[in-house]
């Protein structure tokens, strides 16, 4: 899930960024200290959104950079336990598929991929035995997060499944739809064919 932070931090402005306008330095200084930023309190830091408050600066001897108190907001994304996300398979591997839900990948395992016994093979695809769905590189899914892990701060780790309802390629989540569609149409029929 998406989330603005509001953040409060002390920011080192070195002297070679003096000459600009203390906002533009400000912000330049933020931006790259917390862009990517990534910890399990906040999430993965996308952008800084905004500057609220600088406070009045400091130099401390011996350096000759400038501090500021600094109040700011941030655009974090942080992977919430049975968040339905929306994303696009990267690799598929003889375990499982990897899909990139935006700033972060994360992993269904092959046995989560779909409602059937799921093979791999040389073309990269893992397929359904009974069902004969393909998944491929590049597939739009929808997948449910199940499993997420900070045991590497800079690398979390997050698993998914597809074997859910409304989950899965978006085409087969669409099919899927319109037999629905196409069933309770022909149920309504029968109906009112029964009526007369």
């Amino acid at each position: 899930m998406f989330y603005k932070t509001q953040l409060k931090d002390h920011i080192r402005v070195p002297p070679h960024l003096f000459g600009l306008k203390l906002e533009d330095a400000m912000l330049e200084r933020i931006k790259k200290k917390y862009e990517g930023y990534i910890s399990k309190e906040l999430g993965i830091v996308i952008d800084v959104s905004r500057l609220d408050n600088i406070g009045e600066g400091i130099i401390i001897p011996g350096d000759g950079a400038s501090y500021y108190e600094t109040e700011f907001e941030v655009i974090t994304f942080k992977p919430e336990m049975q968040e339905v996300v929306l994303g696009r398979i990267k690799d598929i591997a003889d375990f499982g598929a990897f899909i990139s839900i935006g700033p972060i990948e994360g992993m269904i395992h092959i046995s989560q991929t779909m409602n059937d016994f799921v093979s791999f093979n040389k073309e990269k695809t893992l397929a359904g035995k009974e069902s004969r769905k393909v998944l491929k590189i590049g597939d739009k899914c929808r997948a449910r997060i199940i499993a997420t892990s900070y045991k590497d701060p800079t690398n979390p780790k997050l698993g998914l499944t597809m074997r859910q309802t409304g989950l899965g390629k978006i085409e087969w989540i669409e099919e899927k739809y319109e037999q629905k569609k196409t069933a309770k149409k022909t149920e309504k029929k029968s109906k009112k064919k029964s009526r007369k």
